[in-house]
Parts: structure tokens; sequence; C-alpha cells
């Protein structure tokens, strides 16, 4: 029996207290609970812990080894970093769903079992729903409900591979599937939506832009974060995610250099970087993991700090088009200078962390003959110095003057920022403390002169490219623009659908209507009140159309209807009605039976 308690619980169960408390409390409160979270982590022993037999599945809510670890230490790391940045925020909306965010993130992490896994994985959903929500406009709803519904429908289809998986093999326990069958390309699938797959990608370009400014720093972190981590525990050497990774890294680069909205441009960068994940996982081997692995720690930290620059450019300014900003160095130094350091981090390079992680996973490439893999990660890391790397800081902090005067940010969101700054230089100079946290074991060397000479080419080129199409008028001009992603299919279809189905279906509903609940009750209602009348009318009607004697049955009619009147009927009528009535009985017996 251990003294602690499974890792997601005090993230959790603490956010629900934070609308109890107010003002130095509250803050006091929300920064301490990654901090008590994380020191519960380091009292959880290797191996599983709270496993419990439910419907004769065993359920393991901690399931604890190198790889889960090292995801645990980050999704801490980052949740106390961006409580801090988020300091000034008073709506309980968004610190509470930051909070259960991050546990949920750490629930899926340490989860030995698919079923604790899935419960956190939707509660990844409502939570990041509410962070988006938390911004309050027409645009942000619109955002949130299509970010909802396309990780409902990515998780509807990975719990239809757990419960196939475990029918399968009698398991629940989270470990490696490979693709070998419907179940398991059903959780492919499923772990792939959260992933930001080319295709399924548009909910994080259309979401995170939308969220609230410190919502996007969470955003950041955690939910393809955890899906990369599910990846490489059920699907490590799956060729398919070689390329699916590297077209990953590749398109988002296109999308990034004529995007306006800065937070939008991240958020391709951070498709491109979640791309040299996915290839290393793909590629398998103990390098290429620990590649993934590391490079996922880095990119959490440096991406998140470079949501934190436009998060305080746009806290003070309200602006975050590239058309709207520039010149801000001489009233934001800070933030200038650690966008720069994020800048620096992303681009990889040398003493700055994306630099000792990224060249593992391209080593790794190297090494397995796919030598057009490792070219396409080539391009996309001149790609991602030249849109996150230049264009981020220079149009936002340099460029031309905008005319924006404005405080240096806050000094709680400078800590975070400066926090994150100082480990993406720490990490990118002593890598061997990161190195030792990996799931293997590892001797990797980044700093070889090779290495060193031919990064430091690729950027240097790739900034002198930019200023000569800058300076020559051919680098595509900042414009106020919508630009049409993958999206546009299933917006535009589903609009059509909506369309086609109202035109079908609501017509038929309409006729139905008319005829099944008006017209056939009336009628019905008319014949049971003369029942006898209207069949010797009817009758009169049709002898009269065979024998062609329309006066008798004029005279006839007038006679029925004399007797009608008196309430006088044949009793032969209500012989051939009861007759009629045991014969539709005995018909529908036969068929029933």
């Amino acid at each position: 029996m251990i003294n602690a308690l499974p890792p997601a619980v005090i993230l959790i169960v603490g956010a629900l207290l934070v609308p109890f408390l107010k003002g130095k409390l509250k803050n006091a409160w929300m920064l301490a609970l990654p901090v008590l979270s994380f020191v519960n982590l380091l009292a959880i022993p290797l191996g599983q812990h709270w496993n419990f037999t439910f419907l004769g599945y065993d359920l393991v809510f901690a399931n604890v080894d190198r790889l889960s670890l090292i995801f645990g230490y980050i999704f801490h790391l980052v949740s106390f970093i961006s409580i801090l940045y988020a300091l000034h925020v008073e709506d309980d909306v968004q610190n509470v769903a930051g909070l259960v965010y991050a546990g949920a993130a750490l629930g899926v992490t340490f989860a030995g079992d698919f079923f604790t896994l899935f419960v956190f994985w939707e509660l990844l959903t409502v939570s990041a729903s509410f962070l988006i929500l938390a911004q309050r406009t027409p645009k942000a709803l619109g955002a949130a409900f299509r970010y909802f519904m396309i990780h409902v429908a990515g998780g509807l289809c990975l719990l239809a591979g757990i419960i196939l998986h475990v029918q399968q093999t009698g398991s629940a326990a989270v470990t490696f599937i490979g693709l070998s069958g419907l179940a398991s390309y059903l959780i492919f699938i499923g772990v792939g939506v959260n992933c930001a797959w080319p295709g399924v990608h548009s909910w994080l370009t259309d979401a995170y832009p939308e969220a609230t400014i410190t919502g996007t720093i969470f955003l950041s972190a955690f939910t393809t974060k955890t899906a990369i981590y599910l990846l490489a525990r059920t699907f490590p050497g799956t060729e398919a995610l070689v390329w699916i990774g590297t077209a990953m890294a590749a398109f988002p680069i296109f999308y990034a250099v004529i995007e306006n909205d800065l937070r939008r441009v991240l958020a391709y960068s951070l498709i491109n970087q979640v791309g040299f994940m996915v290839v290393g996982i793909g590629i398998g081997t103990e390098l290429a993991i620990n590649g993934a692995v590391a490079h996922a720690f880095n990119d959490i930290l440096f991406k998140g700090l470079l949501f934190m620059t436009m998060g305080a450019v746009m806290y003070r300014t309200g602006k975050i088009n590239a058309t709207d900003l520039g010149g801000l160095y001489k009233y934001m130094p800070w933030t200038c200078t650690f966008c720069i350091v994020g800048a620096a981090s992303i681009s990889a390079f040398p003493l700055f962390s994306g630099f000792v992680s990224k060249s593992m996973v391209m080593e790794a490439a190297g090494q397995g003959n796919l030598r057009f893999v490792w070219f396409v990660l080539l391009f996309a890391s001149a790609g991602v110095f030249h849109h996150a790397g230049i264009k981020i800081p220079f149009f936002a902090f340099f460029s031309h003057d905008s005319g924006l005067r404005c405080k240096e940010a806050p000094k709680h969101m400078l800590l975070a920022m400066g926090i994150a700054a100082c480990l993406c230089v720490f990490i990118g100079t002593f890598p061997q403390y990161l190195y030792g946290l990996l799931p293997f074991a590892t001797d990797y060397q980044p700093y070889t002169l090779g290495h060193v000479i031919t990064q430091t080419q690729l950027l240097f080129f790739s900034a002198l490219a930019f200023t000569l199409l800058l300076l020559s008028g051919i680098y595509p001009a900042e414009i106020r623009s919508i630009n049409i992603d993958a999206d546009w299919f299933y917006r535009k279809g589903g609009k059509l659908f909506f369309t086609a189905a109202d035109r079908t279906f609501n017509n038929l509903n309409q006729w139905a209507e008319k005829v099944f609940a008006v017209r056939l009750p009336e009628r019905l209602s008319r014949f049971f009140r003369e029942p006898a009348f209207l069949i010797q009318r009817q009758g009169l009607r049709m002898l009269a159309a065979v024998s062609g004697d329309n006066r008798n049955s004029e005279q006839l009619e007038i006679w029925l209807e004399e007797r009608n009147r008196s309430g006088s009927h044949p009793i032969g009528i209500w012989v051939l009605l009861a007759v009629s009535f045991l014969a539709i009985m005995s018909v529908l017996y036969l068929f029933i039976r």
C-alpha cells in the first residue's frame, strides 16, 4: 500500500474547490495544485497501482513506467506555468476547465486499461470545449461546437475499437496493439483524430485561435500530446505513421506562410511539430521513440512559450493579425525577447531545446534509410524556421510601426514566459538531463560538428531566402483573408446534407402528417359515427355503376338517408360488420402466427 493518490485526482478534485475561493487565496490554491500533484506523483513507485475488477475486467488507475512518467513530468510543469500565466483571469469557467483538462491528460497518461483511459479521454474533450466557449463570442461558440462534435466522433470510433479489442483479446490492458484488424484500425483512427492527422486536423486550427488567451496555452499542451503518448504506447513501429507524420510535417507550412492570424500560424506550426513525433513513433526504433518523446516534451515548452507571447500581445493590444501589429519591441521588450527564444527553440537553433530533440528523429530516419522522409523533414525544418522562427517575431514586434502604444505584459505573465524560456535554453545546452528521463537509455550526441554546421547552414540560408523575398516584393503580402482548409468540405457538405435532408424528410413528414394525422382520422371518425349508412350508400353507388340504373339508386339513397335520420338500420348491416371484423382478425392471426 502506498501513501499517494491516483495521478489525476488532485488536479480534478482541487479544481472543484476553485469557485469557492477568492483573491490571493484562489491564486495560491491553483498554483499549489500542480505542485502537490507532482509531489504525489513522485511518491508513486514504478508498476501498476489502484487495481480494481469491474465486470470481470481489470481496471488500473496508475500504470507508472518511464514512458508515462516523462509525460507526467511535463504535464505538471506546463500546468504550473499555464496557471501562473493565467493568474489575472477571474473567470471560474476557465480556471476550473483548465485544471480539469490537465488532470484528464494525466488520467489518460497513467491509465493502465482502456476503459479508464476512455473516461479521461472524453473528459479531455468536455473540458477543452469549455476553454473555447469561455471566450464568449459567436466564433468561439461555433468553434467549440465543431471541436466537440469532431472529438465525440473520434471518441466513438475509439470506443468501438476498444470494445472489439477487449472482446477479441479478453484484456483491456493498454499495451502494444499494432494494425492487425478492425478493432486496431478503429483505435488507430480514434487516436488520430486527437493527433490532428491530415484531413481531420482542422479542429485544431479552427478552435485554438478562437479560445481564450490563457485557454490556448492549455490546449496547445495536452490534446495532441496525449495522443502522441498513446500512439507511442500502442502503435510503435507502425509504418503508416511514418507517412502520416511526413505529410503532417510538410503541408502546414504552406498554410502558415499565407495566414494572417498569428495564433493560427502557431496552430499550423503545432501540427508541423507533431508530424515529427508521429514519424518517430512510426519508425519505432529506440532512438526514434526517444526522439518523438523528447520532442513532445520540448514542444510543449517552446510552443507554449510562443502562444504565451502572442497571448500577451493580444492581451495588451487586442490585436493578433500580422497586418495590425508591428513595432512592439519598443514597448514589450521582455515579451519580444521571450518570443525570440521560443522561435529559436522551435527552429532548432544550436543551444536551444528543439535542436536536441528534432535531430534525434531525423537521425533515426537517416539510419532507417528513409531518404525521402529525411528530405521532407529537412524541408519542414526550414519551413518552420520561416513561419514560426521569423514570421511570428518579425510581424509582431518589428516590421512596420503599427502605431500601437502599449505596456509590457503583466509580471506574472513575464515570469511564466521567463520560466519556459529558461527551460528551453537549459535543455538545449544540457540535453543529458532530458535524455536521462527518456523511455530508453541513449548515448546520442546532438552536438557533433557535422550536425551543428548542417543545421546552421540550413537556418542561415532560410533567413537569407526570407530576406531576399521580402526585399524583392515576392514574399506573399499579409492580407486580411479566410484561407480554405479541409474543414471546407464538412462545413459545406454538412450544410448540403442538412438542406437535402430537410427537403426530403421534412416533406415526407408533412405528407405523412396530412394523410395519417389529419385525413385518415377524420374519415375514420366519420365512418364510425355512421358505419351502416355509409356502407349501404357506397354499396348502392357501386350497384348503380354496375347496372347503370341511376334513378332507382337515387331513390334508394333518399330512403337510406331518411332511415339514417330516424336511427333505424337493417340488422344485416351489423352482421356484415361483425363478419368483416372477424375475417380481418383471422387474417392478422394467421400472419402473426
